[in-house]
C-alpha cells in the first residue's frame, strides 16, 4: 500500500484568493492546447490558420468550462437544482462532467466551423488530438484535490486518501485515467493524425477510445455515492454516458473509411 503524498490542494495564496491545482491544471491544458494547435496549423492540409488559433482556443474554453458545469447538474445532479436553481452557476463549489465539457465543446466547433467557413468534422479533427492533454492534467488535478479517487482494493499499488472518512485503501483511479485518458489516448491521436485522413476519422478515434478507456477504469473507480449503479448493479452513470460515445466513435471512423475509399474509387 502507498502512502498518499502530502500535496496541498491550494497551490498558492494572494490574500483571500485561493487558486487550486485543479484549476492550475485546467490553465496549463489550455496553454498546451494553444501550443501544440499552433503547431499543428503549419501542417499543408490543417483546416485552421495561425491567426485563428487564438479563437479557437477561446471558443474551446467556454465550451468545456459552461458545457462541463451544465453536464455536471444535468447528468449527476439534476435533483439538487432543481431544488436549487442558482447552484448551477456557483462555479466555486465544485461540479464539472466530461461529458458535459465534450457537448459543449462540439456545440461552440459547430459555431466556430462556421464562422471560419471550414468543414465540422476537418475542425473536430483537428482539435481531437490537443483534448487528451487537458483530461490528463485535470485527472493530476482531481488527485491531487482527492476528488473521485477508487473503490477499496487489496492491491500493492492501494493508497489510503486523508480525506477519506473510511480511510480504506483506494485504487488512485484519477492515475489511471491521467495514463490512459491522457498520456496513451494523447499518443494514439498525435501518432494517428501525424498525416492526412479521411475527414472524421481522428475526431471518431478520439470518442472511441475516450469511451472504451473511461468505461474499462469505472469498473475501480468509486461510484457518485447519491447514484451508485444505473444498470444491473454494477452499470455506473459515467460508463452509461460511454456507450453512446462508443458506439459513435465506432460509426464514425468507419464512415470516413469507407467514405474515403469510395471517393478514390470514383476518381
Amino acid at each position: 500500500m502507498f502512502s498518499y503524498p502530502d500535496i496541498d490542494p491550494v497551490a498558492f495564496a494572494l490574500g483571500p484568493l485561493k487558486v487550486h491545482w485543479y484549476g492550475l491544471m485546467y490553465l496549463l491544458g489550455f496553454l498546451a492546447a494553444w501550443r501544440l494547435a499552433l503547431v499543428r496549423s503549419e501542417k499543408p492540409w490543417s483546416p485552421v490558420k495561425r491567426s485563428q488559433v487564438e479563437d479557437l482556443i477561446v471558443y474551446g474554453a467556454f465550451g468545456v468550462i459552461l458545457g462541463g458545469r451544465f453536464g455536471y447538474v444535468i447528468f449527476y445532479n439534476f435533483d439538487k437544482w432543481l431544488a436549487d436553481p442558482l447552484w448551477l452557476v456557483r462555479l466555486w463549489e465544485g461540479g464539472m462532467s466530461f461529458h458535459g465539457g465534450l457537448l459543449g465543446v462540439i456545440l461552440v466547433l459547430v459555431m466556430y466551423a462556421k464562422k471560419i467557413n471550414r468543414p465540422l468534422l476537418s475542425v473536430a479533427d483537428f482539435v481531437a488530438p490537443m483534448v487528451p492533454i487537458g483530461l490528463g492534467l485535470g485527472r493530476i488535478g482531481n488527485f491531487i484535490g482527492q476528488e473521485l479517487w477508487g473503490r477499496p482494493t487489496d492491491s500493492a499499488w492501494g493508497m489510503v486518501f486523508p480525506n477519506d472518512p473510511d480511510k480504506l485503501s483506494r485504487h488512485p483511479s484519477q492515475l489511471y485515467e491521467a495514463f490512459l485518458e491522457g498520456l496513451v489516448l494523447f499518443a494514439i491521436l498525435f501518432w494517428y493524425s501525424r498525416k492526412p485522413r479521411p475527414a472524421g476519422a481522428v475526431g471518431g478515434l478520439f470518442l472511441l477510445f475516450y469511451g472504451v478507456f473511461r468505461f474499462a477504469v469505472e469498473f475501480v473507480r468509486q461510484p457518485d455515492g447519491h447514484i451508485q449503479f444505473d444498470l444491473f448493479d454494477w452499470m455506473t452513470r459515467g460508463q452509461l454516458l460511454c456507450i453512446p460515445m462508443i458506439v459513435a466513435g465506432a460509426i464514425l471512423l468507419k464512415w470516413a473509411i469507407i467514405s474515403s475509399a469510395r471517393a478514390s474509387l470514383s476518381k
